[in-house]
C-alpha cells in the first residue's frame, strides 16, 4: 500500500497545467505555485490536533476548538522548496520554518548538503517537509534523514510533482512519512528529470534557466 496521497482537485489541475507550459513566465509560475501550496495545505493539515477552549462571542459564551500543542514547522528544501513554503505561510502564518540546503551532484545524483537550520523541539511539532519535485528521492531522503536526526518524529512530505521512482525510494527509506502530491507523473528520463514534468522547478521559479 502506497503512502502517497494524490490531491486531485480541478483548481489544482488547472493551475498545474499552466505551470507545466514552458512559455509560462517566472512571475506567473511563482504565483501559481503559491496558490497550489495554499490549496494543498488544507488537506495536508486536516489531522492537526485541536483542543476545546472557552470563548465569548458578542452573543454568548461557548466552547470551540483551537489548535493545540507547539506550532507546526515547515521545512523548505532549498531553494525550490521556498515556493511551496510561501503559500503554506499564507495559510498558517504562525508556523515555524526550517531550511535544508541541498543541491544535486550531476555526476552521481546524490544530494550534497550546504545549509541546515531548524527550530527546536521538533519532536513535539508536526513537521511538514516541502519540495516541488520528488524525482529520484535522493534530496527528499537526505533532508528527512537530517530532520529526523534533529529530533522530528511526526513528519509529512509535500510536493507538487512526483515520479513513481521517487515515491518508491522515499517509501523504502522512510515508510513512516506520509507523502502528499498534486500529481504523479509517468517516469524519470535518462537525466532523472520527471516526465512530462515542468523542467527544473528552481529555475522556473527564479528565472535562472
Amino acid at each position: 500500500m502506497s503512502n502517497a496521497i494524490h490531491i486531485d482537485h480541478p483548481l489544482i489541475r488547472h493551475k498545474l497545467t499552466i505551470m507545466r507550459d514552458k512559455n509560462t513566465p517566472p512571475f506567473l509560475f511563482r504565483a501559481l505555485l503559491r496558490e497550489i501550496s495554499f490549496l494543498m495545505g488544507y488537506e495536508v493539515t486536516r489531522d492537526l490536533k485541536t483542543i476545546d477552549v472557552e470563548i465569548e462571542t458578542p452573543v454568548a459564551k461557548t466552547v470551540k476548538p483551537k489548535l493545540s500543542g507547539r506550532k507546526m514547522c515547515i521545512h523548505s528544501i532549498l531553494r525550490a522548496g521556498n515556493g511551496l513554503m510561501e503559500g503554506l505561510l499564507d495559510l498558517i502564518p504562525t508556523a515555524k520554518v526550517g531550511h535544508v540546503g541541498l543541491y544535486r551532484d550531476h555526476e552521481d545524483l546524490h544530494a550534497v548538503e550546504y545549509y541546515f537550520k531548524v527550530p527546536g523541539n521538533l519532536d513535539e511539532r508536526f513537521n511538514l517537509v516541502v519540495d516541488p519535485m520528488l524525482a529520484t528521492g535522493n534530496s527528499a531522503n537526505a533532508a528527512l534523514d537530517r530532520i529526523k536526526q534533529a529530533g522530528a518524529k511526526n513528519i509529512t512530505f509535500m510536493c507538487l510533482l512526483a515520479a513513481p521512482e521517487g515515491i518508491e525510494a522515499l517509501e523504502k527509506a522512510h515508510p513512516d512519512v506520509q507523502i502528499y502530491t498534486a500529481a504523479i507523473d509517468e517516469k524519470l528520463n535518462e537525466k532523472s528529470y520527471i516526465v512530462p514534468g515542468l523542467g527544473d522547478a528552481g529555475d522556473r521559479i527564479y528565472g535562472t534557466i
